[in-house]
């Protein structure tokens, strides 16, 4: 049998894997459009069962719609030593994120096959269902409900734009199984692009990720009062809307005093009535406020509430911030984070420590065993975008150290 330094990723098999998953749900623009528990979310799960009943592994559905691959260990009593990440996108999404660290798993379990080697722990690779949140909110819904963050009965009841519910999705595509969160885990390792420019600007290959920052989502309802737009004189108006613009500037003003690390966001809007030639009486916004630090969290949320009592004196306005999501600055197991720290040095990669700026299906799941991840660079740090690219030989060597920590974790028989 092969020694653990000899075992290497086939990088032309993972790619070829990436792009014929791309073309489930690509669009014109080079991009994919897989929403969650779709049709096309389904194809791309047949897909990998097949890939993974050609290697000999099992697969398993839970409650949530969660996805379980399995490859058996020689001690196969022992908790699984698990990686994996998500196959849904967003509506204009690229062919990269998520679907990476679910297809570097699966050359993870193709290469040990290949080689013929067998771990002493199983090995298991999750897909979690709605990472994205796009089509039903909050993100990361599958690994969220297996964490026991959000009720199973309160996900089943979550609506898309449509008013069609998550249970009737996981019903109509058979997608219930058995068991929430029960699973025995030793250890969960996730591969991710980096979405962000940090690694590609640095010409750093990999990112040891030592945690994620904290993430609030809010949403805020502005009230002023319909009128019609041309008999209404300037200074007589309660504008929703232009109440609601003085927010929006306050909240990326309030992102930008806490650089470099803070984000601040409002990404939806709705305006009602809608009309062109109505005064806006009622506005929704989105928020999205992200920082390592959850006390530089509470002073954003502090001050967004001063600024917003103040804009709302001026335009005759009144508001409501209601809190909608919440996910605490989560830091990553030492240990865990050391194994992917030793398998870059060990592939020869540059590597640096790096806080993860988006949310991931790892920060639930850290909740519950070890975690850490292991991040690769991304063309321009673009991602959430059809342009989304990375270079075939950084996501091969994410991929190494991906099977390397495994097997550290997991152990040879």
């Amino acid at each position: 049998m092969n020694s653990e330094n000899s075992i290497r990723i086939d990088a032309d098999r993972l790619w070829r894997s990436l792009m014929e998953m791309a073309r489930i749900g690509a669009t014109d623009k080079g991009g994919v459009c897989r929403l969650a528990m779709t049709d096309l979310d389904q194809v791309g799960r047949n897909v990998l069962e097949r890939w993974c009943r050609e290697i000999g592994c099992s697969h398993s559905l839970d409650l949530a719609g969660n996805l379980f691959i399995r490859r058996a260990g020689a001690d196969d009593g022992l908790p699984a030593v698990m990686t994996g990440s998500h196959l849904d996108s967003q509506p204009t999404g690229g062919r990269f994120d998520g679907v990476y660290g679910v297809l570097a798993g699966l050359e993870v379990l193709r290469t040990l096959v290949e080689h013929g080697v067998t771990t002493r722990a199983p090995l298991e690779l999750a897909v979690w269902n709605n990472e994205e949140g796009s089509r039903f909110s909050p993100p990361m819904m599958g690994s969220g409900a297996y964490a026991g963050v959000f009720e199973l009965d309160w996900v089943y009841a979550l609506e898309d734009a449509d008013g069609v519910t998550v249970r009737e999705e996981l019903k109509r595509l058979e997608w219930i199984g058995e068991g929430l969160g029960d699973r025995e885990v030793d250890a969960y390792f996730e591969a991710h692009i980096e979405q962000g420019p940090i690694l590609e600007n640095e010409q750093t290959t990999i990112g040891v990720v030592t945690g994620a920052q904290g993430q609030r989502w809010y949403e805020l309802d502005v009230y002023g009062q319909e009128a019609h737009a041309g008999p209404t004189p300037m200074p007589l108006r309660k504008d929703a809307l232009v109440c609601t613009a003085g927010m929006i500037q306050a909240v990326n003003r309030i992102g930008l005093d806490n650089a470099p690390d803070a984000c601040a966001t409002c990404g939806l809007i709705r305006v009602v009535p809608g009309s062109r030639n109505v005064i806006p009486g009622h506005v929704w916004t989105s928020i999205d406020t992200r920082h390592p630090d959850d006390r530089v969290l509470e002073d954003m949320e502090g001050a967004m509430r001063r600024e917003f009592d103040a804009i709302a004196d001026r335009y005759g306005c009144r508001y409501d911030l209601s809190v909608f999501w919440v996910s605490p600055a989560t830091p990553f197991d030492r240990e865990c984070v050391d194994l992917v720290r030793k398998g870059a040095a060990q592939g020869g990669y540059s590597h640096r420590d790096m806080i993860s700026g988006a949310g991931h299906d790892a920060v639930y799941m850290a909740r519950k065993v070890p975690t850490a991840m292991i991040f690769v660079p991304c063309e321009g740090g673009i991602s959430h975008n059809e342009s989304e690219n990375a270079d075939p030989e950084d996501l091969a060597a994410g991929c190494q150290v991906l099977l390397d920590s495994m097997l550290a974790r997991a152990g040879v028989a």
